[in-house]
């Protein structure tokens, strides 16, 4: 799933009136992802990659796939999670369930860019037949379910904020879905980037 979807399903599901979990929620649903974004501004910013580079070469570099999957790891988040509930911390452990969430939302739809979700007891890599970006592993499907989702979700959330700006963050993330702007984004850099590493 796209970052902005993970944390508008999450909130859907987490929030439960509580509008002091908000930001926990969604930081918890962000975090996962954090570490690409680091690399991609790292590399795009400082080092100046194309995005050919940065998605064929960088991304893949062990250094960033080891923190990238560590970031995506169920146990980890877990023992954090258990470590926040038996210290009281409840938006602590709101905020590691909803990192758990998004792992479990990646498992079913990544393909060859599947996390290690179980680091570090177990580097297994769950392979996916479909993809939330690929169209040849179904990635046009998968991203309309999405916006579904994310639709049906900001419809449920929606009269819980009382913030205008967060109200207009999730009508601008409708709207980014709905022309299909983050799939477009994705799947062209990272098809011709696969293609290429393919060939050679």
């Amino acid at each position: 799933m796209n970052t902005p979807s993970h944390a508008i399903v999450n909130l859907a599901l987490l929030v439960d009136q509580q509008p002091e979990a908000i930001l926990p929620i969604a930081f918890g649903a962000v975090l996962p992802d954090v570490p690409m974004f680091i690399m991609y501004f790292w590399a795009r910013g400082i080092c100046r990659q194309c995005e050919r580079q940065i998605w064929r070469e960088t991304y893949w570099n062990p250094f960033w796939q080891t923190i990238n999957h560590s970031f995506h790891s169920i146990p980890l988040a877990a023992i954090a999670a258990i470590g926040a509930h038996f210290a009281g911390w409840q938006l602590a452990e709101l905020l590691f369930l909803s990192a758990i969430l998004h792992s479990l939302g990646d498992l079913p739809i990544h393909n060859h860019d599947a996390h290690r979700h179980f680091l570090p007891f177990s580097h297994f890599r769950f392979i996916s037949p479909l993809s939330y970006w690929d169209p040849r592993h179904h990635g046009r499907i998968v991203s309309l379910v999405e916006k579904l989702l994310v639709l049906a979700a900001t419809l449920y959330i929606f009269p819980m904020l009382d913030s205008w700006l967060a109200r207009g963050l999730l009508v601008t993330v409708n709207l980014a879905y709905l022309s299909g702007y983050f799939y477009r984004a994705i799947s062209q850099s990272c098809v011709e980037a696969k293609i290429q590493n393919e060939a050679g």
